[in-house]
């Protein structure tokens, strides 16, 4: 059987998270980097009309919520780091529904991490469909305080060298980032409810 590994660059990261979409604890994760990407916020969520909706403090809607995302870069840009996920292909199902404004791509060959170059036959990751890539932030837009600071605790968990390093590889969110609230919820189990 081959051996699938999916390459964890945000939300990912945490176990928890990955965890609740999975239905499994999460452990063995592996650091790696990906080398020939860059990670920027240009994964734009319509907060008005996807399957989830968050409100500002004074309960207007901004009209995008950001997310993390990867795309391709030159061989100058400094390549993220995140880690390597043992998943099955049931669970990459389970991950689509969570990453449905993100496609899978293979980026075995990207990968840099300490563990055997054959531990994974397979290495994917997500990066945004073009529907839902946004090069340049849309008007009205904001990120999500609490998934900021998910991805960041995730990466804190893994060591401060790995927050420092995320940070660095990380450019700062071009838009505002505020504690928004869950309005409107028809998310599927399984997903994220806190952004």
């Amino acid at each position: 059987m081959s051996r699938l590994a999916l390459f964890a660059y945000a939300s990912l990261v945490s176990p928890a998270s990955a965890g609740e979409t999975l239905g499994r604890t999460i452990d063995g994760l592996v650091p790696a980097r990906l080398e020939g990407f860059s990670r920027g916020w240009t994964l734009g969520r319509d907060n008005l009309r996807s399957e989830k909706t968050f409100a500002r403090a004074d309960g207007s809607l901004p009209r995008f919520c950001l997310g993390l995302n990867l795309e391709h870069a030159g061989a100058e840009s400094r390549p993220p780091n995140g880690v390597l996920l043992e998943v099955t292909k049931a669970e990459l199902e389970r991950l689509d529904v969570r990453e449905i404004r993100y496609r899978r791509i293979d980026v075995t060959e990207a990968i840099v991490a300490d563990c055997p170059d054959d531990a994974y036959e397979t290495v994917l990751a997500y990066t945004a469909r073009s529907a839902h890539h946004h090069p340049t932030a849309p008007r009205d837009a904001i990120v999500i305080g609490t998934y900021l600071r998910t991805v960041e605790a995730a990466f804190a968990a893994l060591g401060p060298e790995q927050l420092d390093l995320f940070r660095a590889t990380t450019v700062a969110p071009p838009v505002e980032v505020i504690d928004a609230t869950l309005v409107r919820d028809e998310i599927p189990e399984g997903n994220p409810r806190s952004w």
